[in-house]
């Protein structure tokens, strides 16, 4: 077992980590081996030379204190694809006012929303905001209190969220659990499916009872993804999966020539998947056609444009002009300015605190815009230069790991010292781009927040 091993850095930095170790440790494996195959045959031949028992001795010697490589496990991951769909009418989901209350909290005051085919909508929204109800809403999982909600022409849904994998019959195998989820598949099909989702042998006879949390959310897909429909609505789906299967879902889901509608805290996943974003806050839903990445880039710049405004840089727009047909009568704003002047002083106060708050936070979003560039070119310098030593030291380890470099003791040494040289460059350079990519992490939190 490998125990708990530390890898400094991201997802991918980590990835990048291991790939050196694995050829480090396969090329030291092999070197052993034939280091071992060599003393053995020497052993074999000479073993009877009584002038050679000397040298055979120390052979056998050799042999006993040679250590074992232990190369690291292959680590299963889930690996699943989806058949094609369906085709749907271009229209898949449309909602018109769609309200939603619990009790005296309105979650919706009347919502508009339209899912096109071939989407893959990423929501995100403050814990709370409406995010899963939108969701089992449009399931049909709770109802709504008024307005209208259409699934399109030949749409046939399929909900995953965290709960369902809480709500699995614990009496039930694995097997019988996921062959619920659609009668007409044969014991191939199903076994086929759990394979893709790391069950296979004994393993699909388990009961649901003994699984982990782990175990069950696999299950709860793997039951989803049997009969997956042509609209896909997933509700924090990676949550209980490791990095690798994370991974691995959104491979899938990327090429899925369904609609996609999905609910996520993971970053990456969403930055992976989403090609529109619906923002869920305060009661309303903000879409953006485009990226993760696109939809900050596009909020950042929107709270510049707040600030400007703010600071008289920039025009609010065309001004009613007096005799204009939007002028307003002389009376009215007479009678405007005597009702302004008779508002209690608290409440201008009030007002006035409040557009302070806000032109302080939208200077604050324009700070930290200002500060996303910058720093999206110090990581990527970083994260390329990390790649060039990387791939050096790989040519390295794999001229290392040749016997024939140790006859030329000049060459191993100028080896040697380059990659030593280069692991203390790495470290440094790993240790800036950590720094600075938990810098960059936080102005887009707080962008995005």
């Amino acid at each position: 077992s490998e125990g708990v091993r530390q890898y400094r850095g991201n997802y991918v930095a980590y990835k990048r980590q291991r790939e050196e170790e694995e050829i480090i440790l396969e090329n030291k494996a092999r070197n052993l081996e034939r280091e071992r195959e060599k003393a053995e045959q020497f052993i074999d031949r000479f073993r009877a030379q009584a002038n050679k028992a000397k040298a055979v001795q120390s052979r056998i010697k050799a042999l006993e204190k040679m250590e074992e490589v232990q190369l690291f496990e292959r680590r299963q991951v889930m690996r699943f694809g989806f058949p094609p769909c369906d085709r749907t009418g271009h229209e898949v989901v449309k909602i018109r006012r769609l309200r939603k209350a619990y009790g005296d909290h309105v979650v919706f005051p009347g919502l508009d929303l339209t899912v096109q085919r071939g989407d893959k909508i990423g929501i995100i929204g403050a814990n709370g905001a409406g995010k899963t109800t939108l969701l089992r809403i449009v399931t049909g999982e709770i109802p709504h209190d008024g307005g209208d909600l259409e699934l399109g022409h030949k749409v046939s849904p399929g909900y995953y969220a965290q709960h369902h994998a809480e709500s699995l019959h614990r009496e039930l195998t694995v097997f019988a659990e996921v062959a619920l989820a659609d009668p007409e598949a044969g014991q191939t099909r199903v076994r086929t499916v759990l394979g893709a989702f790391l069950y296979s042998g004994d393993d699909v006879d388990k009961k649901i009872s003994v699984l982990s949390g782990g175990e069950r959310a696999r299950v709860a897909l793997a039951k989803l993804l049997i009969k997956p429909g042509n609209l896909l609505l997933m509700d924090e789906p990676t949550n209980h999966l490791d990095l690798e299967s994370s991974e691995s879902l959104a491979e899938s889901l990327t090429s899925y020539d369904g609609t996609l509608l999905f609910v996520s805290h993971n970053r990456s996943f969403v930055r992976r998947l989403a090609t529109k974003i619906w923002n869920v806050h305060d009661g309303t839903v903000e879409i953006y056609p485009g990226t993760l990445d696109e939809y900050l880039h596009s909020a950042a710049l929107r709270g510049e444009e707040l600030e400007a405004v703010a600071a008289g840089k920039v025009d609010r727009g065309p001004t009613r002009q007096p005799g204009s047909a939007e002028a307003a009568p002389a009376a009215m704003v007479a009678k405007t300015e005597v009702v302004a002047a008779a508002a209690p002083a608290e409440a201008r106060r009030e007002r006035a605190s409040e557009r302070e708050r806000k032109r302080q936070e939208a200077e604050e979003r324009v700070r930290r815009a200002k500060q996303l560039k910058p720093l999206e070119r110090k990581v990527a310098e970083l994260e390329a230069r990390i790649a060039e030593l990387e791939q050096a030291q790989k040519a390295r380890s794999v001229e290392l790991a040749d016997p024939g470099v140790y006859q030329d003791e000049a060459r191993r040494r100028e080896l040697l010292d380059a990659y030593q040289e280069a692991a203390a460059k790495l470290e440094e350079l790993s240790g800036r781009w950590e720094l600075a990519s938990m810098e960059l992490e936080e102005v887009r939190e707080a962008l995005e927040g």
